[in-house]
């Protein structure tokens, strides 16, 4: 037997052995009291569960089988020498402990399934299921599933998955692509189960065979459907069909686009109608989907896209693109000159012959000196001149009707032709010299300078009589500019860029006067078309030029007292002497020479007070008016390594006495310095052996370390522990400080409990109390004294208001 077991007097006792341990195995020993001299055991010992009558030992004598019996109820009694029960019975429970001693078992050796090309991925479409004897609570009877094989596989990608736990089989995203009956109809997958969840190398197994078929799938989207626009048969009408692979399904029409109304609609028997007329004009293709369903809503498949093609018959007449056309034509045009398109629309659709427009002239006003004075060309509405012999004094205009038709539809469109009067006048100006005009340098730009009129004999408000004012001469950088009142023909000379009396102080300006519409041969623009006059620019005294608005500079924190950062520059336009300025150089680190503009430190510069200075530069000139202006100077300050690392968490530490093992507080440390990259602080202890022989430091990361105790023995007692900090900077630089670290009882929250000091100076309880006391009775007399002042004013105004008595003698 084995001698490890426990022993006891008899009482209830429940016992938990693990099934399928061989030879004998003590469980228990009773002890024997007086006048008891035996034990008897009883209940479902099966054989296997026995007790030594006299020594009290409680055995077993076999492997006990949590599958036959999970649970053995016995009772054990105490005999006298008579073999009379003097005790008992007591119950005793053994619990039969649960080992992996069996497989798990497919309740098939082998499955069937069908599945449908291009089924959806991951929808289930068998379900292979195991069992397991041992004890479904634990991971003895956990399963999980695997395809282990796959045959054939032509590909290198799964065509099929399992749910390890739910055994479900369904395609994968490569097999709902690539499966096809016409390549390979049938597979065998070799399916094993594993129990202990499969995580262990040491889990039962056992394997199946699944043969699977691959059907065609007859869900697939159907031609795009044509139909004839506004069709006059009875709606709803059928126009396609689409079927899932099994009866029973649920169909549905799904819009790609919200539509005001969604005219189809889908029956049981996956028949596909439109509801209603259709108009190509409004919607020429419809994009939309169907669906199958099963009975819980899920998709069956990809939802197959439907496309209906909307057919144009012709149902729209031609559309005049205006109420009226107008064209205008010179009465010297030539026999056979264009003068205009008559545009015209139909909303049938393009390029087919129920939008193909005809254009036919069938009236024209006057008829003189002809009626057919022009013509149209049949398929473009082009019109042309029939005959030259237009004459504005005979007809200054002739109003046409023109017949556009669709072969279905006729249209009447409305066109006037102008005849205009030929440019066979040149603009004259009213004078050819229109002297000086004198104007400061500084004259806006869009001011008027000067009005100058030319006119023009020919036909009021038409090309030929419009007047156009261009310089030919004297404004080689555009400076000015001539706009004209088109009612007026009057001309209007503006100044289009700003003026520079350095550059240039005068303009010597020719103007021609010209028609935007060409003149007849023969005719041609003279010296009557022609001005001139002068700008003389007067000069202005202007503020100093910056060579920049701003200027930037880059430079290192600890640059030397003195330093050139930057020289700016800034010209007077005159040429006066400048002399420079600094404003707003709030901190004083800044210096300009006030002759070269030369800008030096002049004081040290702090990057982690003030990373971008901006100040301003002012030029001034040394002149009675002293004109100035300003530029921004900025100077980016660039870190260097002048900050040593700081304690940023981690001042006030403490840990709870007495100490427990493995107890530790977190430091951090931060840098002033601008970190270009992760900071990397190294912590160490400083202080003798005393210090590192009760603390020690551990690095977590680059900022921060935790301190801990090294042993339990600390007092308690607050602790002034050296560390030192570097930073990893060029040169290094390196903080020393001294931890102030706290051993104390804490409360029930972990918080350290810290007694109160009675400090010299400071009232005792009873001296508080006392104070209060005192407190509170002066104020209690002042609260009196003022009431009772408040009752004997009250008193003497009642004296004072009482009536005499010879006044209520009077008034008896």
């Amino acid at each position: 037997m084995n001698g490890l077991f426990a022993s006891g007097p008899l009482q209830d006792m429940t016992f938990s052995e693990s099934e399928g341990t061989t030879g004998v195995h003590v469980i228990y020993q009773f002890t024997i009291e007086p006048p008891a001299v035996s034990l008897r055991l009883s209940g479902e010992k099966d054989g296997i569960i026995e007790i030594t009558s006299t020594d009290g030992y409680l055995y077993l004598n076999g492997s006990l089988d949590r599958e036959n019996r999970a649970i053995h109820r016995l009772q054990v009694e105490a005999l006298n020498v008579m073999g009379e029960k003097v005790k008992g019975p007591y119950s005793i429970t053994i619990n039969v402990q649960d080992i992996n001693d069996n497989p798990p078992k497919f309740e098939k050796p082998k499955y069937n399934g069908t599945v449908w090309q291009n089924s959806l991925p991951g929808k289930p479409f068998l379900c292979v299921h195991a069992t397991d004897r041992d004890d479904p609570t634990t991971p003895n009877a956990q399963l999980s599933y695997n395809i282990l094989h796959h045959f054939p596989n032509p590909y290198k990608w799964m065509l099929f998955q399992i749910n390890n736990v739910t055994g479900a089989i369904s395609t994968s995203e490569a097999g709902s692509r690539l499966l096809n009956p016409q390549k390979q109809a049938t597979f065998t997958l070799v399916v094993t189960v594993k129990d202990l969840a499969g995580m262990s190398e040491n889990a039962l197994t056992s394997n199946t065979d699944v043969e699977i078929t691959v059907k065609e799938n007859i869900w697939k989207a159907p031609p795009k459907v044509s139909i004839k626009e506004n069709s006059t048969e009875p709606h709803p009408i059928s126009i396609t069909q689409v079927q899932w692979n099994e009866p029973g399904a649920k169909y549905e029409l799904l819009q790609k686009e919200r539509l005001p109304r969604f005219p189809f609609t889908i029956d049981q028997n996956g028949m596909i109608y439109v509801t209603e007329p259709l108009d190509r004009e409004e919607k020429e293709l419809y994009s939309f989907f169907a669906t199958a369903k099963d009975d819980k809503g899920e998709e069956l498949g990809r939802p197959l896209s439907i496309f209906v093609q909307v057919e144009d018959i012709n149902d729209n007449p031609p559309v005049c693109q205006n109420a009226l056309t107008i064209f205008e034509v010179q009465e010297n045009e030539e026999l056979g000159s264009n003068i205009g398109t008559l545009h015209a629309t139909d909303m049938d659709k393009e390029n087919t012959l129920n939008s193909r427009l005809q254009f036919r002239i069938v009236d024209q006003n006057p008829k003189i000196p002809s009626d057919s004075l022009f013509i149209i060309q049949q398929e473009a509405g082009t019109f042309q001149l029939s005959s030259s012999s237009l004459n504005k004094q005979v007809a200054s205009n002739y109003s046409v009707t023109v017949e556009v038709t669709d072969k279905a539809f006729t249209t009447l469109c409305d066109v006037k032709i102008n005849v205009i009067d030929i440019n066979d006048q040149i603009p004259i100006f009213e004078k050819s010299d229109y002297g000086n005009c004198t104007i400061l340098e500084d004259t806006p730009e869009g001011e008027v300078i000067l009005e100058i009129q030319a006119t023009d004999a020919d036909e009021p408000f038409t090309g030929s009589s419009q007047i156009i004012y261009q310089i030919e001469e004297g404004d080689q950088n555009k400076n000015f500019i001539i706009k004209t009142d088109p009612q007026t023909n009057r001309g209007f000379v503006k100044i289009n860029k700003a003026l520079d009396f350095e550059m240039s102080s005068t303009y010597n300006l020719t103007i021609k006067a010209t028609n935007p519409e060409p003149l007849v041969p023969g005719v041609q623009y003279n010296s009557s078309s022609t001005a001139y006059f002068r700008v003389v620019v007067v000069d202005v005294n202007e503020v100093p030029v910056f060579s920049k608005n701003t200027y930037i500079a880059d430079i290192l924190e600890d640059v030397p007292v003195g330093t050139l950062v930057m020289t700016v520059t800034a010209n007077d336009p005159e040429g006066d002497q400048i002399r420079y300025t600094l404003k707003n150089n709030k901190r004083n680190w800044l210096a300009i020479d006030t002759v070269s503009g030369k800008i030096y430190t002049a004081a040290p510069l702090d990057r982690e007070v003030e990373r971008d200075y901006k100040v301003q530069v002012t030029a001034t000139e040394e002149t009675k008016t002293s004109q100035s202006s300003t530029a921004i100077f900025i100077i980016h300050i660039k870190d260097v390594n002048d900050n040593p690392p700081r304690l940023a968490k981690g001042n006030h530490l403490f840990f709870c006495h007495p100490l427990s093992g493995g107890v530790r507080a977190e430091i951090q440390a931060t840098d002033d310095d601008e970190q270009l990259y992760p900071p990397e602080f190294t912590f160490s202890l400083g202080g003798g052996e005393n210090i590192k022989s009760d603390w020690e430091i551990s690095r977590i990361d680059g900022t921060r370390a935790y301190l801990s105790p090294k042993h339990t023995n600390l007092e308690e007692k607050q602790y002034s522990i050296p560390l030192i900090i570097n930073d990893n900077g060029k040169p290094a630089l390196e903080r020393d400080l001294n931890l102030q670290v706290n051993v104390c009882r804490c409360s029930d929250e972990g918080r350290c409990f810290i007694e109160v000091e009675n400090h010299s100076g400071m009232p005792s309880t009873g001296m508080a109390v006392g104070i209060l006391l005192g407190v509170l009775i002066f104020i209690g007399l002042v609260v009196g004294g003022v009431f009772l002042r408040m009752k004997n004013k009250k008193r003497k105004e009642l004296k004072e208001n009482a009536a005499k008595p010879s006044e209520l003698t009077a008034l008896a």
